[in-house]
């Protein structure tokens, strides 16, 4: 009896965990080869050659980076985590924010070498990452009236100040916003299907890989375009792989009241540092 109770334990041990952790590796390997055919083909298409020579430094600082600068694909997915549960739930959302993520890099990365200098369109894309960060930033703060109901009266005080600020901005422009980003909402829908969450997972995870990678594009002058990409994409693989090491505990600190503020903060400082980088490229850049 006990060793029928030791086998169950570890095979919902390995479908907990060795399966969607394997899955989120196997991904971020078939991501990284789609961004190789992708300079493959780049290559054939323009005169000057991206270095397809990996150089295991590039790859360090575009991983390096981009976990410096994951906080707000960490409070998304910790978000979708807390929403959506269950192994086949965790599966859709590693494979929906990796594939959002790398598409977003891809997108970036042939604009930036068909045209080197489109800096009218990075600002747009990075304006559109800026509206998207402060809905999530409403969004985060969410949890505090659905779970402290009346408890911690300073956090709610403050999370309706912040609230009454973000609601308007963000009333103003949904109408427009949500033609080019549907699925802005991280609040769950009824009857989602397996594929219906992979979309959700994709289309703002992409949004924000288009802001990061676009803001990554100068420094494409110093180091290798390919091998960055690729230490972006295991970045985001990395950060997949501790937030799914423990769900219970990234659900948990997510839905923190005191996490949410911050995470809320967190998300309108990258909007409005998105905003002064759309100033720097249009106006500074010259």
């Amino acid at each position: 009896m006990t060793q029928k109770l030791t086998n169950s334990k570890l095979k919902s041990a390995t479908k907990e965990q060795l399966i969607p952790l394997i899955l989120t590796v196997v991904t971020a390997g078939a991501l990284i080869l789609l961004i190789f055919l992708e300079v493959t083909i780049l290559n054939k298409l323009i005169p000057e050659k991206i270095h397809r020579t990996i150089q295991w430094n590039d790859v360090l600082i575009g991983l390096t980076i981009y976990l410096k600068t994951s906080v707000d694909f960490a409070i998304f997915i910790g978000n979708l985590m807390a929403n959506y549960k269950g192994v086949k739930n965790r599966i859709a959302i590693e494979i929906g924010t990796a594939a959002g993520n790398a598409f977003g890099t891809i997108l970036i990365l042939a604009i930036w070498d068909f045209f080197k200098e489109v800096k009218p369109l990075l600002a747009v894309m990075i304006v559109i990452a800026a509206l998207v960060l402060l809905k999530l930033a409403e969004e985060s703060l969410e949890h505090i009236k659905d779970e402290e109901k009346g408890s911690q009266l300073r956090l709610m005080k403050m999370s309706a100040r912040i609230t009454s600020i973000l609601t308007p901005i963000n009333n103003f422009f949904h109408k427009g916003l949500r033609f080019i980003v549907p699925n802005l909402s991280m609040k769950p829908k009824k009857g989602l299907s397996f594929w219906g969450l992979v979309g959700l997972s994709i289309t703002i995870p992409f949004i924000l890989g288009l802001d990061d990678f676009a803001g990554y594009v100068p420094l494409f002058n110093v180091v290798n375009v390919l091998g960055f990409s690729i230490g972006v994409i295991l970045g985001h693989m990395v950060l997949n792989i501790f937030l799914f090491l423990s769900p219970k505990t990234t659900i948990k600190v997510v839905k923190n009241p005191v996490v949410s503020i911050i995470g809320s903060v967190a998300f309108i400082i990258l909007a409005l540092y998105g905003f002064y980088e759309v100033f720097k490229i249009l106006f500074l850049h010259h």
